[in-house]
């Protein structure tokens, strides 16, 4: 169950199925690769505080769990992660700009470290922006501040980077909104490989939000993670209660 709780926080950091989906479009071949980026960040999440309340499915080539969340993210802030199995609260994340930091109660362990745990685990460097990024269903880098070609590929915008390092980006948008479908990361020489999905996203409030989203990524082995958004609301006085335990042993990830 230890393994299970910190991979799952693991991906979960860096990560829902509603009645109510947002039509997509083709992409079309003429459309320039400046306009895709000025689409996609067309679409600005104008909020103060988000509440998620998720279900999400974990599995590995050993099990499979489902367990439920509930993410509260103060905007440019704060995310604070509650993971629930069975009802019961068995683990807690707090991630700051400057700090990322979770207790689990199965074995009575808690890490607390920068940005560096998540960055050497997926290959790519990673920021409390980024994060934040993957929960709203937006790109994960700074899509202005390369230059990537174009091409369509499925019926979706895909933006790459040239290849000419070891590090692979590519980005799939839709073609009505310029919303996320797909991001990919990888690593050749570390066997590193991050796939998110976006499948469908909803609107609410003006602002578009996943889902669904889901993860998988090998480093040696493979896991998945599914995650289902069951309610979402905006701008309420959260509070995001955290503190380790007494007793509690701290843990190095590599």
């Amino acid at each position: 169950m230890k393994s299970i709780l910190s991979a799952f926080l693991v991906v979960f950091l860096i990560g829902c199925k509603s009645k109510q989906a947002v039509a997509t479009t083709a992409a079309n071949e003429n459309t320039e690769v400046s306009k895709v980026i000025k689409g996609h960040y067309k679409n600005e999440h104008d909020f103060t505080t988000l509440n998620i309340r998720a279900n999400a499915k974990y599995e590995d080539y050993k099990q499979s769990h489902s367990m439920n969340a509930d993410i509260r993210i103060k905007k440019d802030e704060i995310i604070w992660i509650n993971i629930k199995f069975f009802g019961i609260p068995m683990a807690k994340a707090m991630i700051t700009p400057t700090k990322v930091s979770y207790y689990e109660k199965i074995n009575n362990t808690y890490f607390e470290g920068d940005f560096s745990m998540l960055s050497n685990w997926l290959g790519t460097d990673l920021d409390f922006n980024k994060v934040q990024n993957l929960f709203l269903g937006k790109a994960l880098d700074d899509l202005t501040k390369q230059q990537y070609i174009s091409e369509v590929v499925d019926k979706m915008f895909k933006l790459a980077l040239p290849t000419y390092s070891d590090l692979s980006k590519e980005f799939y948008f839709e073609g009505a909104n310029y919303l996320l479908k797909k991001e990919v990361i990888s690593q050749a020489s570390k066997n590193r490989n991050l796939e998110i999905r976006y499948p469908s996203f909803k609107e609410e409030k003006g602002m578009f939000l996943p889902n669904e989203i889901n993860i998988k990524a090998i480093q040696k082995d493979k896991i998945a993670i599914d995650i289902e958004y069951k309610n979402t609301t905006f701008n309420e006085n959260l509070s995001y209660p955290y503190s380790v335990p007494s007793g509690y042993t701290a843990i190095e990830i590599n």
